[in-house]
């Protein structure tokens, strides 16, 4: 409920807009990330940039802006070098979307990204160290401030079951964003129709997509017809790597032009992925407030 209660309580007659790429637009400015915490490292070193990136997001119209932690769960922190605490390194990411929201009506989302690679197919951790990863990250985010947990990029069956069971049994409101391939399936296997019906008994706040390309959403969304709240953000680099190379492919004119092609229209949050900035997400907004979608 906490979309459709923000939606009401702002008088919204539009989805929601998600903010766009965090990591890969920090990288533009500075290119001294962490390979374990890869850009969660700003949030120490320079948080003065991350808090500049969310203010730009929220003044290009975001109504949702998502921490800098795609990089701080409990293993890629273990893996790093660095002093503090791990809650200690969460709540400080958090605190920066905080005080960059200064007082503002809008949500925070606590990135949750999968324990290890995005694209990585194999599992070389063992199952109770994924489940406290997860339990671990999601807990500190939470206690941190977030106003629900954005777990993005998951293509593992396993991570999605822990993530899923862990969140509707502590009633911490969330989303389970899917990375899929041109087979429609994540890439542990199962098809993408498959995790939509395992998740519905979890009651998520909406099923998300992101890190796919405008084509692959497409291919998607004229196989399956979706009737739960879904939302999706999507690349606009030249491949589908986070990397310090990826360049932004996909303008904001063109981005709108493909999204506007959907079969569907009924999502509730739209924002963009990899590549994307803030100009994007003023284009989404502009595009959104012209079509006054109810």
């Amino acid at each position: 409920m906490l979309f459709h209660n923000y939606i009401k309580s702002n008088n919204l007659h539009r989805p929601l807009i998600l903010d766009g790429a965090t990591g890969t637009k920090l990288i533009e400015h500075n290119h001294n990330f962490n390979d374990s915490l890869w850009t969660s490292i700003f949030n120490i070193t320079n948080p003065e940039l991350v808090i500049k990136l969310h203010r730009e997001y929220l003044e290009a119209g975001a109504d949702i802006i998502t921490t800098n932690t795609f990089r701080t769960n409990y293993l890629a922190y273990k893996n790093s070098s660095i002093e503090i605490s791990h809650s200690s390194l969460v709540k400080r990411s958090v605190n920066l979307a905080i005080e960059a929201r200064n007082g503002r009506k809008i949500l925070i989302a606590g990135s949750n990204a999968p324990a290890e690679d995005c694209y990585q197919t194999n599992r070389t951790i063992s199952h109770i160290d994924l489940i406290k990863n997860h339990h671990l990250h999601i807990d500190e985010l939470m206690s941190a401030g977030v106003d629900f947990i954005l777990n993005e990029t998951q293509s593992h069956f396993d991570e999605i079951k822990i993530i899923a069971e862990y969140c509707y049994q502590n009633k911490i409101p969330f989303v389970l964003s899917l990375y899929f391939d041109d087979e429609l399936r994540i890439l542990s296997g199962e098809t993408v129709s498959e995790i939509i019906e395992y998740l519905k008994p979890f009651k998520p706040l909406a099923l998300g997509f992101n890190c796919v390309s405008p084509k692959r959403l497409h291919s998607l969304l004229t196989e399956i017809e979706l009737k739960s709240d879904w939302g999706f953000y999507l690349n606009c680099g030249d491949d589908n790597s986070l990397n310090n190379k990826l360049k932004c492919t996909v303008t904001p004119d063109s981005y709108i032009d493909k999204v506007s092609h959907f079969p569907q229209s009924n999502y509730i949050f739209i924002g963009a992925c990899c590549g994307s900035s803030p100009s994007h997400i003023k284009e989404i907004k502009r595009y959104l407030d012209g079509k006054n979608i109810n």
